[in-house]
């Protein structure tokens, strides 16, 4: 009697997402270490923590380092819920297919339409926030001009990168974190041994930031380091068609990018605040740029330069995986016939193995952000403000789909499963998400005009009604026939079991 051969991993992934309505025209080139990389460069902690180090111990003093705990277990929460979600549904694409087959198209439609705006301006201002360090490290001064120069050199690189194709995108993701990791671990450890000027007491000891207000509003505004540092764990799943075995290795390299990343993340905002001399004079605002003082007496004028070009691979790799994030969900939306321009958006490159039209969309849009600026600085500003707001909404528009569809009798039937654990972590990761975007849009200028006071909250609500508009007058969603819905049990189609 002859048996038949079991199918190989490949075979199995291209099977498991023909059953789910496509047939990928992307190669399953990304190793699980270059998925996991790329997670990382697109957290990038070397990139967070140098943009918002002065910000957060100026307004809350040391004890600021505290919120990346608390921020990291909350999105860790969020990171499980995704894994359950990715494994039954490894499409590219990330939050929108996930909300398409949990909720619907409309649901989906908007959730994508949030995450897609926010990472365009999130690669704006990543490039954007790249011109000052350029500036220093090739001695220029970091005018209005060279900042866009600059940055839009940055974004092209980054485009170049994407373009090369997949197997090109992992070797440079791994680049990246090798790169970010040993300058976090090198710069942080040379501080903590030869330059340190505090204790681990000083940890707890704010320093009198807040002032003679309750201390917990001042640190819940510095929090904004550890809220703004965590995420970059769903760009695994953004690729999920380019990686072999997605439903049991993206689950893996989402929680290694919260592990490895908030730890990086961690360690390299410790050895600065333990490094800063005169704390006070940072809160008081007469040091308002603490990290290069820190550098530059740390390391000299040489050795602060090397640092700035490990610093400018940071940033150089963060945007090149959030355009691999963005390309990926637009081309998910112009295969799903979902948009205007879903006929270029759809195309695939056969040589590159990439959507270069979803790839020059994520290279646009961000461009003429950056070249914005030059008309009003303020104006990009006010932009930008949306960027993470508007990620935090992506990823809780998922995450209350998700709750919807378990009540609902979803069962999740993938590789990765939380068992009986996974409602609780469910409403778990749903809370922290909602208290995390509170606090990102809570007023605290008051002597601010109302709209800049309430700015973040404004420009999320200008974008969803951007998006419920454009959902009135071209309603392309609701003509689209690919697959939708399908989580939630229906009397025709029986509940499934967990996979044993």
């Amino acid at each position: 009697m002859s048996t038949s051969s079991p199918a190989r991993p490949d075979e199995d992934d291209v099977q498991h997402l023909h059953a789910l309505g496509y047939q990928s025209e992307f190669k399953r080139d990304m190793s699980p270490w270059a998925n996991f990389s790329l997670g990382f460069t697109y957290l990038s902690p070397v990139v967070g923590v140098y943009t918002l180090f002065a910000y957060a111990l100026a307004t809350g003093g040391p004890p600021m380092i505290w919120s990346f705990l608390i921020v990291g277990v909350g999105q860790l929460l969020v990171a499980l819920t995704f894994s359950e979600i990715v494994a039954q549904f490894p499409v590219a694409g990330g939050v929108y297919p996930w909300a398409r087959r949990l909720w619907g198209r409309r649901y989906a439609w908007m959730t994508g339409w949030v995450y897609l705006v926010a990472l365009l301006v999130t690669i704006a201002s990543v490039v954007y926030g790249a011109g000052p360090f350029i500036a220093a490290a090739f001695g220029f001064d970091a005018t209005v001009n060279n900042t866009i120069a600059f940055a839009l050199v940055l974004l092209a690189v980054a485009t170049a990168i994407n373009f090369m194709g997949t197997k090109v995108l992992a070797k440079a993701a791994i680049i990246g974190f090798t790169a970010e990791i040993i300058g976090a671990l090198v710069v942080g450890g040379w501080l903590l041994i030869g330059h340190r000027h505090h204790n681990l007491s000083v940890l707890f000891d704010s320093f009198g930031a807040g002032g003679d207000g309750n201390y917990m509003w001042a640190f819940a505004a510095a929090a904004l380091i550890g809220v703004y540092q965590y995420y970059g764990f769903e760009a695994c799943g953004d690729v999920a068609e380019e990686v072999p075995n997605p439903g049991r290795l993206i689950p893996k390299a989402m929680r290694r990018t919260i592990y490895i990343g908030g730890a990086a993340a961690t360690f390299v905002c410790l050895a600065l605040v333990l490094s800063v001399a005169d704390i006070p004079a940072v809160i008081a605002g007469t040091d308002t740029d603490p990290v290069s003082t820190v550098l530059n007496e740390a390391f000299g004028p040489v050795g602060a330069k090397v640092i700035l070009l490990v610093v400018l691979i940071s940033f150089l790799s963060c945007a090149m995986s959030l355009q691999a994030a963005a390309s990926r969900l637009a081309y998910s939306y112009g295969r799903d016939g979902m948009i205007m321009g879903s006929s270029l958006l759809k195309k695939f490159s056969a040589t590159r193995h990439v959507p270069p039209y979803a790839l020059i969309l994520a290279a646009i849009v961000p461009a003429l952000i950056v070249i914005g600026s030059k008309v009003s600085t303020d104006a990009i500003t006010k932009i930008i403000s949306f960027a993470a707001f508007g990620i935090y909404l992506g990823f809780q528009m998922v995450v209350l789909a998700a709750l919807r569809a378990r009540l609902k009798g979803w069962v999740p039937s993938g590789k990765y499963q939380l068992g009986k654990w996974g409602l609780a972590v469910n409403i778990a990761a749903l809370v922290y998400g909602v208290t995390a975007m509170i606090n990102m849009a809570w007023p605290r200028t008051p002597g601010a005009p109302w709209y800049d006071n309430w700015i973040v909250a404004l420009s999320a609500a200008v974008v969803v009604g951007i998006g419920l508009v454009y959902m009135v007058v071209h309603p392309l969603h609701d003509r689209s026939t690919a697959p939708h819905s399908d989580a939630i049990p229906t009397k025709a189609t029986p509940r499934k079991m967990p996979t044993p």
